[in-house]
């Protein structure tokens, strides 16, 4: 079957259009949950900055055993959860554990929501998901404990995790073919935005508590979501209600000025065929390293996500401790992802999803590692390294959703790309961490950010170019394309993701 073939087929697309006005308003809505998505991730950085401190007895030794108590330069941050608690010395490394619990709901957050969203709908978990957030990160203002900012903390971050995935399907889930790998890239343009906005904010609210409530509380307009945005009429199809299926392709329809034709006839005819398809067995993760090409695949493209987590985040809260101006070096590092996410979708159209890739791996890797070799003085260079550095990483994160969708055969695509994608939320749990190593040795953080990405980018040879080539239904079909003898081969579906 093929491309032409298959988008025709396509009633819900036919009915209301690849692009429209429609379309728009719930892109335009749901970009914006991507800003409190930033704040929760990276507030890190303002809320647990490096600080001076001495021992209150006067002692040359900061961490002496006999200290009863520190005193903070407070120049620059009135109060943060290190000077609220104390977390200097022996307790140092629970600053970054507050940003690996970040990370750890994430995941549990993707994962959770994700099954959530199967079985309740798209909008009513994006919506809890929204609440929860906004509860919890308020909450979190407030605590007294660490522990319980802790818990609240996970709980904040779970719900971060279930409006990231739960927002992205919604999105793609409205879009049509032609434009759904397009705006899938710029997606990360809000995120970008929020980095930039988190550095302003920090600015004008320099006590931890009061840079909490406001990245918390103003997201609570986004529940008004819940009366604003349509349920997915895809999973409206796939859950057999009809009724509901027509009311909102009717309702896209006039809306996008197309006309209504037979959607009722199309869509209580897709409901029938959709019992017939839905029999079609799907692969799992243990399939993903059941053969010598799937193994490799998802060794090499797992790596790369783990990379991207890993340095990404590792990176974003390092620009927060290079020389310079805390507020200026987040906001450029936020600032350059925008051009980075644009670039992207032009990269990977004329040099290929690999080469993309490739190249994004190897200059970002390039750039941190030349971090070690500059010297204290020229904190300008520095920052325009770490810039440069995340430039091409937020290109390896577009590059990455796009290249990991069309290297896993259809059976395999919903597995290969979950548990790829799960694998950078390890990598970023790891990365606080690793910050921490900079009290012993300033070199350690930039070094290892910097060889991670190398090794990506040499993994990357391993994997073939995907960019126009059909997309394989099964692993057999992979195989063969992995061999380059799909000329004389088998046939097979041309589903190209757009680009």
């Amino acid at each position: 079957m093929d491309a032409k073939k298959t988008h025709s087929n396509d009633f819900i697309e036919k009915s209301i259009g690849t692009w429209g006005k429609w379309q728009l308003l719930i892109v335009i809505a749901v970009f914006l949950v991507k800003f409190p998505i930033a704040f929760h991730q990276l507030n890190i950085v303002f809320l647990a900055p490096s600080v001076s401190f001495m021992c209150n007895d006067n002692s040359n030794s900061t961490c002496s055993k006999n200290c009863s108590g520190y005193i903070y330069d407070r120049s620059l941050f009135s109060e943060t959860i290190i000077t609220q608690w104390n977390l200097v010395c022996e307790k140092s490394q629970l600053a970054n554990f507050a940003q690996t619990v970040t990370m750890l709901g994430i995941l549990i957050g993707n994962m959770v929501f994700g099954v959530i969203s199967d079985k309740w709908g798209r909008k009513a978990p994006l919506v809890w998901a929204v609440v929860i957030q906004v509860a919890s990160g308020t909450l979190c203002a407030l605590a007294p404990w660490f522990w319980l900012f802790l818990l609240l903390r996970l709980i904040c971050a779970t719900a971060t995790g279930g409006t990231m995935i739960t927002s992205f399907v919604i999105v793609m889930e409205v879009i049509g073919s032609k434009y759904r790998t397009t705006v899938g890239i710029l997606y990360q343009i809000p995120f970008n935005l929020g980095h930039v906005t988190l550095a302003l904010v920090g600015y004008y609210f320099r006590n931890w508590r009061h840079f909490q409530l406001i990245i918390s509380v103003p997201p609570a307009i986004l529940i008004l979501y819940y009366w604003i945005l349509p349920e997915s009429p895809r999973w409206l199809l796939a859950m057999g209600k009809t009724k509901e299926v027509v009311q909102v392709l009717e309702k896209a329809a006039k809306f996008n000025n197309l006309p209504l034709g037979k959607i009722k006839e199309n869509v209580e005819e897709a409901a029938r065929n959709t019992t017939v398809s839905s029999k079609k067995k799907a692969g799992n993760v243990f399939h993903l390293f059941k053969t010598p090409v799937m193994r490799k695949r998802t060794l090499c493209i797992s790596f790369n996500w783990i990379s991207c987590g890993f340095c990404f985040y590792g990176v974003a809260q390092y620009m927060g401790r290079l020389a310079g101006n805390i507020f200026i070096n987040v906001a450029l590092s936020g600032a350059v992802q925008i051009p980075g996410t644009i670039c992207t979708v032009w990269f990977i159209q004329i040099l290929g999803r690999r080469n993309t890739l490739l190249i994004a791996d190897l200059i970002a890797g390039i750039s941190i590692f030349l971090i070690v070799v500059v010297p204290p003085d020229y904190s300008w260079a520095t920052t325009l390294l770490g810039c440069n550095s995340m430039f091409w990483l937020v290109m390896c994160f577009g590059t990455l959703y796009v290249y990991s969708g069309e290297l896993f055969p259809t059976t395999l695509r919903n597995a290969g790309i979950g548990f790829a994608s799960l694998t950078a939320r390890f990598g970023s749990m790891v990365s606080p961490f690793i910050m921490g190593l900079s009290s012993t040795s300033k070199w350690i953080p930039p070094t290892l950010f910097g060889v991670v990405p190398l090794i990506g980018a040499c993994l990357c040879f391993f994997l073939p170019e995907t960019k126009n080539l059909p997309l394989p239904d099964t692993v057999a079909e992979a195989e063969i394309l992995a061999k380059g003898q799909n000329k004389g081969g088998i046939e097979m579906t041309n589903t190209t993701t757009g680009c």
